[in-house]
């Protein structure tokens, strides 16, 4: 059998394989951990940059909290060749070497493409190569896929003008296509769908091979995008579980334009969201509080936990909410948020989040455990500040 032909086999054989089975069923079983070159580095990163954050996620401890990924964003991409295969620009000059160095640390690589014709900054996209991208991915040792819409949304107007449902159908083919070549390369590639949560994604991402789909825009390094953004997930919980995840976009913890209480608001709640932690900063100069915060273990293990139920809001009174998730073995995590400018106080009774009888309570910031008195506990919370419990029966 000539190669061609086999290629097309495995493509066939592998298109009638369920996604659970073919890339396994523990690909992506919690929400990935990692970081992402983005929000800090945008248009600039190259190489030694990204061998300089693989370096940091295992000398600060933060690889050994969970933090596996490193995921190349935008401004990768080169020229293709006369038969069509992407290589790399000058910034990366050998993309199997470095996913060969990231791999000698214990971590993944990660990559960034789209659908269309060209990625948001303007380079070479996948359109009209998604099975050689594929292929090229998992030649390279790739782990992860971020998949930007950018440029195809064209092509869905320019095919379906005026016709919303038919556009739909488009993006929905499009991501289908690649994670159908992602399957068939037999590599385990995590498929991180882009398209800021337009046509209710959480509802459809899963059937279109989708391990994460953002439903947001992008964020920003602002306390009131990040409110709006965290906050807003509400109603979402439903459509996450293991293997797929809602996906409010990156971490901006320690990029610098918000107080360390408005970080751990960040981190608090995407952990109760069950949410991606992809962190975003320059990770050679981390203070000892940026790094406290994104290697806080107890809170990372709410966002880990196996049981993989999302969290949702309990309760809403003027600027301050409880948002619970459920955790394993009967426990819940409960953040309490004030979305205020001054401090609240915060009062969380036990039988509205299912406790009766009397409970353990663990405050996941400070490190102790707290105790409720008359079925019921209140703590003065600061300004866009959150204290998070963990309350076990």
């Amino acid at each position: 059998m000539s190669i061609s032909r086999l290629c097309v086999t495995v493509f066939i054989l592998a298109a009638l394989v369920p996604a659970a089975l073919a890339q396994g069923p523990t690909l992506a079983a919690t929400p990935p951990m990692g970081w992402n070159s983005w929000n800090h580095f945008a248009g600039r990163v190259n190489d030694a940059d990204v061998r300089a954050a693989a370096d940091a996620l295992v000398s600060t401890g933060m690889r050994d909290a969970g933090y596996i990924y490193v995921n190349i964003d935008d401004t990768w991409e080169g020229q293709r060749d006369a038969q069509g295969v992407i290589h790399t620009n000058d910034k990366f000059p050998d993309m199997k070497a470095l996913a060969d160095y990231v791999h000698s640390k214990g971590l993944k690589l990660g990559i960034y493409s789209g659908p269309g014709p060209k990625t948001c900054a303007g380079y070479e996209a996948s359109y009209g190569h998604e099975v050689q991208d594929a292929n090229t991915y998992a030649g390279w040792g790739i782990d992860y896929l971020k998949y930007d819409l950018c440029s195809f949304t064209q092509i869905m107007r320019q095919q379906a003008p005026h016709d919303q449902q038919k556009q739909l159908e488009l993006m929905k083919a499009a991501y289908e296509k690649m994670h159908q070549a992602l399957l068939a390369t037999g590599r385990p590639i995590v498929f991180s769908l882009c398209q800021y949560g337009w046509d209710d994604v959480w509802t459809w991402g899963p059937d279109v091979g989708g391990n994460l789909w953002r439903t947001t825009g992008d964020i920003n390094d602002t306390y009131q995008r990040m409110a709006d953004i965290g906050f807003g997930q509400l109603g979402l919980a439903k459509y996450a579980g293991p293997g797929h995840w809602n996906d409010p976009d990156m971490l901006e913890v320690g990029n610098g334009g918000m107080t360390s209480d408005e970080y751990r608001t960040h981190m608090s709640l995407w952990a109760i969201l069950a949410a991606p932690l992809l962190a975003g900063n320059d990770l050679a100069s981390m203070t000892p509080d940026t790094l406290a915060i994104l290697t806080n273990k107890e809170v990372i293990a709410v966002d880990q936990d196996p049981l993989g139920k999302q969290g949702d809001r309990a309760f809403a009174v003027g600027l301050t909410e409880i948002w619970t998730r459920p955790l394993s073995g009967g426990a819940v995590a409960a953040g309490l948020f004030n979305r205020d400018q001054t401090e609240h106080p915060v009062t969380l009774h036990l039988r509205d989040v299912g406790f009766s009888g009397h409970a353990k309570l663990r405050d996941l910031w400070r490190h102790e455990d707290v105790t409720a008195a008359n079925g019921s506990y209140t703590v003065t919370v600061p300004a866009h500040g959150v204290v998070m419990l963990k309350i076990t029966p």
